[in-house]
C-alpha cells in the first residue's frame, strides 16, 4: 500500500523548513516553533490540516508584518522546487491566513503566483474569491495570460466550482459566468497541465449547468486537437449520464446494436472477491460505440447506488461481433466499502441501458 501523502509532513521535514527560515531570518525560534507545530496532536491531523496548522504556526514566529514575512518566505520557497512533490503547500495557506488585509493585496497576489510554482495555490485563492469576487476574478484573468504554466493553471483550477478538498464556490455553482472568460482564454493552451484543469473546471460546471457546457462543447469541438481533448474530458459526467446531445456530438448515437450471451461467473460472491461477466456485442451497420457498465451497490442503509464504469470506445464494422470478458472487484478499498445484499450489473451502450443481471454479495469470508 502506498505511503499516505500526509506522511511527508513529519518532524524532520518541518525542521528542515524551520532551519531554512532561520538561515535568512536569525530571530526565528526553531525549537519553539517545532514544539508548537509538530505537537502531541500532529499524528491525528490529516494532510490538509497539517498544511494549515503549519501555516498558522509559522505566522506566530515570523514577523507580524505580512510584507516582511513574505520577503523571508520568498528566500526559502526556492529550496522546494519540485512541484510534483507538492511539499511546501503551507506557504500558499500562509498567504490565505495572514494576507487578507486590503493594504497587502498586491503582495499577497504576487506571493500566490510565485508559490503556486512550488506547490499549488489553488486552495488558498478561494478565500480571496469568496471575499472579493470581482477583483479576484480579474486577477485570475491576468494569470490566465502568464508565461508560467503553473500560474495559468492556477487561473482555472483555483476557480473550479467544486474543487476536491477545496471550499465549494457556491456562487459559481449558481452562476459560472465569471469563470468562462478564463476558460476561453486557456482553451488552446500549449500545456496539457493547463488544458486538463480547463476540462476539470468545465466538468464541475456540467454538474449544475449542463446546458452551459453543452453549448461550449458544440462551439469548441472540431476546432483542433487541443480543444477536442478538453471537450471530451469536460463532458465525461454528461457522457456517463447518457446525455443525448453530448453522445451525438461524439458520434455515439447508433442504437441498432445487439447484446448476446450476457452472463456472470456466479450469482453469488463474498466481499473481498471479484465477479466475472462476459457478453458479445453485434452491430448490423458500422457504428461508433461507447460501452459502459453500471454497478448498483448496496449501501450501509440497504439502499442501492449506481456507479458507472467505462469499458471502451470502439468503431465496429458492418455485421461485426466483439466479445468482452471483464472482472469487477468487491475488495474493500479506501474510497469504497462494500455491504452484503443484492447487487446488479447493467450493460450500457451509447448511453442506453441494455441488460441487467442481479447477484448476491455476502459478508466477507473469515479465514479459520
Amino acid at each position: 500500500m502506498a505511503e499516505p501523502i500526509k506522511n511527508m509532513y513529519h518532524y524532520e521535514s518541518i525542521l528542515q523548513v524551520a532551519n531554512d527560515i532561520q538561515k535568512v531570518y536569525s530571530p526565528f525560534q526553531v525549537e519553539d516553533f517545532m514544539n508548537s507545530c509538530v505537537n502531541e496532536n500532529w499524528e491525528n491531523l490529516e494532510l490538509k490540516d497539517r498544511m494549515i496548522h503549519t501555516a498558522t504556526t509559522l505566522g506566530e514566529y515570523l514577523p507580524h508584518d505580512f510584507c516582511d514575512a513574505i520577503q523571508i518566505i520568498d528566500q526559502v520557497v526556492i529550496n522546494y522546487g519540485d512541484w510534483l512533490a507538492n511539499f511546501c503547500a503551507f506557504f500558499p495557506f500562509y498567504v490565505e491566513i495572514y494576507g487578507r488585509d486590503k493594504k497587502d493585496w498586491d503582495v499577497a497576489m504576487k506571493a500566490l503566483a510565485n508559490y503556486t510554482q512550488y506547490s499549488s495555490s489553488e486552495f488558498a485563492v478561494r478565500w480571496f474569491i469568496m471575499n472579493n469576487e470581482e477583483k479576484m476574478m480579474q486577477q485570475m484573468l491576468i494569470w490566465a495570460n502568464d508565461p508560467s504554466e503553473h500560474v495559468r493553471r492556477l487561473a482555472s483550477e483555483g476557480c473550479r466550482p467544486q474543487l476536491p478538498w477545496g471550499q465549494a464556490l457556491t456562487h459559481f455553482k449558481e452562476d459560472p459566468s465569471l469563470i468562462l472568460p478564463i476558460l476561453e482564454t486557456l482553451k488552446n493552451d500549449t500545456s496539457l497541465f493547463v488544458r486538463k484543469s480547463v476540462a476539470n473546471n468545465l466538468n464541475d460546471i456540467s454538474k449544475t449547468h449542463p446546458e452551459v457546457v453543452i453549448k461550449i462543447a458544440k462551439k469548441w469541438y472540431g476546432k483542433n486537437k487541443n480543444t477536442n481533448w478538453i471537450v471530451k474530458h469536460a463532458c465525461r459526467t454528461l457522457l456517463k449520464k447518457g446525455n443525448k446531445e453530448v453522445l451525438s456530438l461524439f458520434g455515439f448515437d447508433n442504437q441498432d446494436l445487439i447484446i448476446r450471451d450476457f452472463s456472470l461467473s456466479s450469482n453469488e460472491i463474498s466481499i473481498g472477491n471479484e465477479i466475472i461477466f462476459s457478453f458479445e456485442i453485434h452491430t448490423k451497420e458500422s457504428a461508433r460505440i461507447r460501452l459502459e457498465y453500471g454497478v448498483d451497490y448496496v449501501k450501509s442503509n440497504s439502499k442501492r447506488n449506481r456507479k458507472i464504469f467505462q469499458i471502451s470506445e470502439i468503431n465496429l464494422s458492418e455485421n461485426e461481433t466483439k466479445k468482452y470478458v471483464k472482472k469487477h472487484s468487491f475488495e474493500n478499498v479506501t474510497v469504497r466499502k462494500h455491504y452484503p445484499g443484492i447487487h446488479s450489473i447493467t450493460l450500457i451502450i451509447n448511453g442506453v441501458e441494455k441488460e441487467t443481471i442481479e447477484f448476491m454479495v455476502n459478508s466477507e469470508t473469515l479465514l479459520p
